[in-house]
């Protein structure tokens, strides 16, 4: 086929398969150019493809070249041919050896079971490779899980057990309470471990105590039970049928003397101790100074706002009511130090601020 003047042949894009060597593939001929001197011809002058001769890759060409030609792959080639390699070298080396089939079915059936045993073993351990962090973790709570577990169960055990059953009661704070009558309360509780013994149990042993006002409980393990109780404060006397009862502010009767004890006055209201009257003279007695009570004889209430109370000598003290009782109790010790009982009829302090003597 005839091309185009001034087109020359290009070379082939890769050298050809089967064996050859390079030196076996003939160079195209090459055209000269045409030069303008020249006469006639240059014109006419035809550029031909070269054809690639293959040495011994013709029609009687050894089957072991065509073989070779058919089974390398090109891209083995390619590898070899930058390496440094010729096509003879790569054909030298072959095709990757496969490995032999079994002999028999048995041979087969072996060689497939350790094949699915190594792919097992390969995803077992993929799969530790990369749960390692969550197993880690979970040991580490199960470990401080079991830990806490245990403790609990020891501490329980330990609270529950005999080692910390009740074995002593010490009572504080008792004075006209005798302490081994409280001891006694708790005999039943005895052998009972220190956390079983509730407050209901305490309250019900303390029950038939009336002069115990309030109480606190404290255990020292392993077997001590601590009662400290505050004793009713008795703010005077009172005239009933069964005779004189001597009470506390809430009208609990604390013991029934045969006569006033002294520094304990006389309370006179009307309605007993279930009146506003006694309760306001109880408030009032509990607010006086020590050296105040020690002379008190008497007090008495018709209303909580009418309250009055009577000192050694039948000295009368206007008291009012029970409000601002710490001030006005104030106010009555200082004035009977300036002004004594013995010397004056009476005090009025139902006005804390303008108190007076007559």
């Amino acid at each position: 086929m005839k091309r185009p003047q001034g087109f020359e042949a290009r070379p082939p894009r890769r050298p050809p398969l089967g064996g050859a060597t390079p030196s076996a593939v003939r160079p195209a001929a090459r055209v000269p150019a045409a030069r303008p001197g020249d006469a006639g011809g240059a014109a006419d002058r035809v550029g031909t493809e070269p054809i690639a001769v293959v040495a011994g890759a013709g029609v009687g060409a050894p089957r072991a070249a065509r073989d070779l030609q058919e089974t390398v792959p090109l891209d083995d080639v390619r590898r070899g041919l930058l390496a440094g390699a010729g096509p003879h070298d790569t054909a030298a080396e072959g095709p990757p050896a496969l490995p032999e089939p079994p002999g028999d079915a048995k041979g087969a059936r072996r060689a497939v079971a350790a094949a699915e045993r190594a792919r097992r073993r390969y995803e077992k351990q993929e799969v530790r490779r990369f749960t390692k962090r969550s197993r880690r973790r979970r040991l580490v709570w199960a470990v401080v899980g079991g830990a806490l577990a245990l403790l609990v169960v020891v501490v329980v055990g330990g609270a529950y057990s005999p080692l910390m059953a009740l074995r002593e009661v010490r009572v504080e704070g008792a004075a006209r309470i005798p302490p081994e009558q409280i001891v006694a309360a708790f005999e039943d509780e005895l052998g009972t471990p220190l956390p079983l013994v509730t407050r209901d149990d305490v309250h019900r042993s303390l029950a038939d105590f009336r002069l115990i006002e309030t109480y606190s409980t404290e255990t020292i393990p392993p077997g001590t039970l601590v009662v400290r109780i505050v004793e009713r404060t008795p703010v005077g006397v009172i005239e009933t049928a069964r005779g004189l009862e001597l009470v506390d502010g809430a009208g609990v009767v604390i013991e029934r003397p045969e006569a006033r004890p002294d520094g304990q006055p006389l309370i006179e209201t009307p309605g007993g101790t279930a009146s506003d009257g006694f309760r306001a003279v109880a408030a009032v007695v509990r607010s006086l100074p020590a050296e105040v009570r020690a002379l008190l004889v008497g007090a008495s209430a018709e209303t909580a706002d009418d309250v009055r109370l009577e000192l050694a000598g039948g000295v009368p003290v206007v008291w009012g009511g029970a409000g601002d009782s710490s001030t006005k109790a104030a106010v009555l010790a200082r004035l009977m130090v300036v002004a004594p009982p013995d010397t004056v009829s009476g005090y009025d302090v139902s006005s804390p601020e303008s108190a007076v003597t007559y």
